[in-house]
């Protein structure tokens, strides 16, 4: 769908098309991971990150009783690496690989061909809908899944809401309007308040309904919902709308299609939404204490032994990247959506 001109968008239907076009969109026509893309994630930076992740979620299974049957689903495997290494660390415990039904959930055609080919493992299956899951007990994983679902914004002005649209003028321009809203419609919505405090407000509508239909399924079916993404954990919201391209930081109006646009996840709005189901519990962190927590660091060690300098230099520089507080150890948090009777508290 090509914008008309005059035509005006919601902020999240123009990243949708941005990103998700099957024509012209940023997921849909390029790998955007790894050294040749706009940004790398933790799997790309090193294999320790999926190996840790690997290990905790055969824990995870031992604490639920070792179920014959479970469900491992990456919700957007980006390149497939994270996947492709926790398959290969999995082979160790034969008996949980034997147990573990293993799915992507991905949108993006170009994406979903690029993980194909690195996948090879033939028990894997791409699912676009839950509902093709097996009834057993699940494990979801969204390592920055839902930093590239698309997000509404609002602002107030006065004692006014306005929700931001994308209009696109003749020449194919775009420029930011607002148009007026009724904020008890959104609350209403929402199912909570937004604070008379509150100036300015963005949520993803879609990560949303992610999140409940998730938690739906972990309250029939027993299972956890683990989150690790790049986020802050505070009532006030703030604008954290961006857009990168070729590896720099854009106008999210400009390059279109070419540009990723993404947002920090308001994780304080995720536990307002999954509050409201009583059977549900939540453990929260951030990704420097997670990794520690779980032995990434004696992980690297063991790794070191009988390496070159220049190797042990790399593994610990990569690790460092992980787990840094001025890199990724803080930006990112990790949080676990469980059933309220499970004690599972690892990482945590």
């Amino acid at each position: 769908m090509i914008p008309k001109k005059n035509h005006k968008l919601s902020l999240d239907k123009f990243i949708n098309y941005a990103l998700y076009d099957k024509n012209i969109g940023y997921y849909m026509k390029k790998n955007p991971f790894g050294n040749a893309g706009d940004f790398t994630t933790a799997p790309n930076i090193s294999r320790l990150f999926s190996e840790m992740i690997a290990i905790w979620t055969v824990s995870y299974w031992q604490n639920l009783g070792s179920p014959k049957k479970f469900n491992l689903i990456e919700l957007g495997a980006g390149n497939g690496e994270m996947m492709k290494v926790m398959i290969e660390s999995f082979k160790k415990f034969p008996f949980f690989f034997a147990s573990c039904n293993f799915y992507i959930h991905e949108i993006g055609s170009k994406l979903i061909k690029v993980q194909k080919s690195k996948i090879k493992e033939k028990n894997v299956k791409w699912v676009k809908n839950f509902n093709k899951l097996k009834k057993s007990p699940c494990l979801f994983l969204a390592n920055e899944f839902f930093d590239a679902i698309p997000i509404k914004q609002f602002v107030k002005e006065k004692d006014n809401w306005f929700e931001k649209y994308v209009l696109f003028t003749k020449d194919n321009k775009a420029s930011f309007i607002n148009k007026k809203i009724k904020i008890e419609s959104l609350e209403k919505k929402l199912n909570f308040d937004i604070s008379n405090r509150q100036t300015f407000f963005e949520y993803s509508p879609l990560a949303i309904q992610y999140l409940k239909n998730i938690i739906k399924i972990i309250e029939k079916n027993d299972g956890s919902l683990l989150i690790l993404d790049y986020g802050y954990d505070n009532k006030m919201t703030k604008n954290t709308l961006q857009a990168i391209c070729n590896k720099k930081y854009s106008d999210v109006l400009e390059n279109i299609g070419n540009s990723d646009i993404t947002y920090n996840i308001n994780f304080n709005l995720f536990r307002k939404v999954t509050q409201k189901f009583k059977q549900i519990a939540i453990n929260f962190t951030t990704q420097k204490n997670f990794l520690t927590k779980i032995g990434i660091k004696q992980r690297a060690e063991i790794l070191s032994k009988n390496k070159t300098f220049k190797e042990k230099a790399d593994i610990y520089y990569r690790l460092k990247r992980l787990i840094d507080e001025k890199e990724m150890g803080n930006l990112f948090k990790v949080m676990l959506i469980k059933k309220l009777n499970n004690n599972f508290q690892t990482g945590f």
